[in-house]
């Protein structure tokens, strides 16, 4: 019996990938299309979604180089019984630019000296198309620019046909804006910046180019050095050319069970219920919205397999920790740490509400990053956003999982600890009790203490729901329950609800939060008021036909919250009967 394909986590060679006996899910259906297109292609994914190995298959089908292995590397894929007339026709030049930074000279050295490296394995791999002379004096030179002269002279005297293919076009210059700031990053990509400078040879000099990167920034700074690009990032016909569909995971997890490498009680379908919360629901094309599936990031969904695989069982842990690093780059990139007010109030309505509606901008400079306006854009971009609805000639872009919703509420924490920091090792312990034993108090008495002593964040924050941001934040740490803020429940929205994971934990206790906030100047009168009206809510919410399904069995807890300004004044467990817990009375 063969052996069970490797499963390629972390692998973005292609060659590799179907050379070592690993798993690869078919993308080359899409290679006939792409040809289609105009010359020059430039195609934008979140990071983890699969480009690079994507570009290693291009560079694999179509290089010359490499055309008697055609059969061995593609023959059992889609694009196998279905060759193009340009496979194997091509000299190709592929760059990474992530690896353009390294070295200790300045940028441009650095960059030059990566560019000189890469040009000149081409043009070893393909010294039989240059003549000895030629040869000479490209090697001679230690100028990236001279080099790609000499190449393009070249292969317009021969007729040669040339493929540029670029990976992570923009880290580069990325690299830059977070460390360098502005000022630098603009002489790199304006002017005669030697960054532009590149860009410009490329112009006329290779029939075919395709681009990625995480972000249309780098591209419209590069725009009039560089207009040639053709961005079809948002083109419904590529919405399904990176990530994983519905399908191709499960077509994944029956190979795995079929092999054995699965435990013979394991269910596909459950497995897939299980991952979709956390790694699904990505669409990138508005057309795409009501015609095609949702995409799941495919380096999360082999994460979870290769743990399940490992383990017996899903990962405890759901999101892969080597996404940390990711979420850093972001949070730099596109300046989280240092956002404005008007940013900071777009980011806390995308977490507290989980969507926003906006115009989606295609492109846009470095210096727009700061724009409030511009802001849900770059966010989607990063996949830290999805189309998740259409509002007449706008697009609702909503939080697309909770992989990325754990990132809003962790930004909102760093936030909050920063001003003042509190030990979270405490709250976890009240969280053990809260799951298990059904006790609740000490873990929302301790976040409401919290907040009142919080005087900096109190006097940014106004009104009950940003205090239930508040709240979000510091019960994101909980790993017992899945939060669900403003779930709609019987044509009302539950501030917040907290959903037990059976699937990992052996949670006993599910709750329904309902918070009420009061002005200092607000009577008795309304205070009485507003708690009977919560009373009623909460029992509306607790009475939806869902809410069994959500809470699985386990014991549910109504509790109404009410505030004063930043203190909370009572907190009370509500059943059909009335208070069944003694009640907590501020002071």
């Amino acid at each position: 019996m063969e052996k069970a394909k490797r499963i390629p986590y972390g692998v973005s060679n292609f060659v590799d990938v179907v050379e070592r006996n690993q798993y690869y899910v078919d993308k080359t259906m899409y290679l006939p299309l792409l040809e289609d297109q105009p010359d020059s292609l430039f195609f934008i994914r979140p990071r983890r979604f699969g480009k690079s190995i994507f570009l290693s298959m291009l560079r694999a089908y179509y290089d010359l180089s490499q055309k008697d292995k055609f059969e061995k590397r593609f023959g059992k894929l889609w694009i196998g019984s279905h060759p193009t007339p340009l496979q194997g026709k091509y000299q190709v030049l592929f760059f990474d630019f992530s690896r353009a930074n390294a070295g200790s000279g300045t940028l441009e050295e650095n960059f030059n000296r990566y560019c000189c490296a890469v040009l000149n394995d081409f043009m070893r791999t393909y010294a039989g198309y240059y003549s000895g002379e030629l040869q000479e004096e490209f090697f001679r030179t230690d100028s990236a620019a001279d080099k790609l002269t000499k190449i393009d002279i070249e292969a317009k005297k021969n007729n040669y046909l040339l493929y540029l293919i670029i990976d992570e076009y923009d880290n580069f210059t990325n690299v830059v804006l977070n460390e360098q700031g502005n000022e630098v990053y603009h002489d790199l990509t304006h002017a005669s910046g030697f960054y532009r400078d590149h860009f410009k040879l490329y112009k006329g000099m290779f029939d075919r180019i395709f681009m990625t990167g995480v972000s249309p920034v780098t591209l419209d700074d590069l725009t009039s050095g560089f207009n040639i690009g053709w961005n079809i990032s948002t083109d419904y016909r590529f919405n399904r050319m990176l990530g994983f569909s519905e399908e191709d995971v499960r077509e994944m997890l029956l190979y795995y069970k079929t092999a054995g490498e699965l435990p013979e009680d394991t269910g596909v379908e459950v497995m897939i219920e299980d991952m979709k919360p956390w790694y699904d629901n990505y669409c990138f094309a508005e057309e795409s919205f009501e015609r095609d599936p949702k995409m799941f990031n495919c380096d999360m969904v082999l994460y979870y397999l290769r743990q399940y695989i490992n383990l017996g069982g899903a990962p405890k842990q759901m999101i892969d920790p080597n996404t940390r690093t990711d979420y850093n780059k972001m949070k730099k990139l596109i300046k989280l740490d240092k956002l404005d007010g008007n940013r900071k109030g777009v980011l806390r309505k995308i977490t507290d509400e989980g969507q926003i509606v906006t115009t989606l901008a295609t492109t846009f400079p470095a210096s727009e990053i700061a724009n409030p306006e511009i802001f849900p854009s770059l966010l989607f971009y990063y996949g830290m956003l999805t189309i998740t609805g259409i509002r007449g000639d706008r697009l609702v872009l909503g939080i697309p999982n909770n992989n990325v919703r754990k990132q809003y509420y962790e930004f909102s924490l760093e936030e909050y600890q920063t001003n003042r920091h509190i030990n979270l090792d405490y709250l976890r312990d009240f969280y053990d009790a809260m799951a298990f034993d059904g006790q609740w108090q000490e873990a929302l008495s301790f976040i409401a203490q919290s907040y009142k002593e919080n005087s900096s964040v109190r006097s940014a924050i106004e009104g009950e729901r940003n205090l239930q941001g508040f709240f979000t934040a510091y019960l994101s740490i909980n790993s017992y329950y899945l939060l669900a803020p403003e779930l709609e429940l019987n044509h009302g929205f539950c501030d917040l609800f907290l959903m037990p994971d059976l699937r990992h934990y052996e949670v006993a206790h599910s709750y329904i939060i309902e918070m009420k906030y009061l002005s200092s100047k607000d009577s008795e009168a309304k205070v009485d008021q507003q708690w009977q009206e919560a009373i009623e809510q909460i029992h509306r919410y607790a009475a939806a036909p869902r809410v069994r399904q959500l809470i699985q069995g386990t014991e549910l807890h109504r509790i109404v919250m009410q505030f004063r300004g930043h203190e909370l004044v009572r907190m009370e467990e509500i059943t059909r009967r009335g208070i069944e817990s003694e009640p907590y009375i501020g002071s």
